[in-house]
């Protein structure tokens, strides 16, 4: 059960900053998701550094990597929000849009989680 509460609330706290990030990044006159890329690349990189502490130093706990890694980093970053927005700039026909977003989240998604891990080394 103590499990579950971490999870819970570190998605909580994940949850409510992207909220905040998309409320001043994401750009509704063009339609272009810079808040939902931001938390993404930034969850990304949390994680990394996160998962790369852990590791390498043995000093963070289950419990601590549940509450940051899959709690706090889970709610932060959204494949759901990012999936919707791809089909809105598909149905728009916007392809370049589609193809940009989904490169750069998928290319910088994962360099930011191999350079958590290094910068952690």
């Amino acid at each position: 059960m103590k499990q579950l509460i971490l999870v819970f609330v570190g998605g909580g706290f994940g949850s409510v900053l992207r909220f905040i990030i998309g409320k001043y990044l994401n750009n509704a006159e063009t339609g272009i998701p810079y808040g939902t890329f931001a938390a993404n690349i930034l969850g990304s990189l949390l994680i990394g550094f996160i998962l790369g502490f852990a590791a390498k130093n043995e000093v963070l706990t289950q419990n601590h990597t549940l509450l940051l890694a899959t709690g706090f980093c889970g709610g932060l970053t959204t494949f759901s929000t990012f999936a919707y927005e791809n089909h809105v700039f598909l149905r728009s026909g916007d392809f370049l849009s589609f193809a940009v977003y989904t490169f750069a989240s998928f290319i910088l998604g994962f360099s930011a989680v191999f350079a958590g891990i290094y910068l952690i080394k």
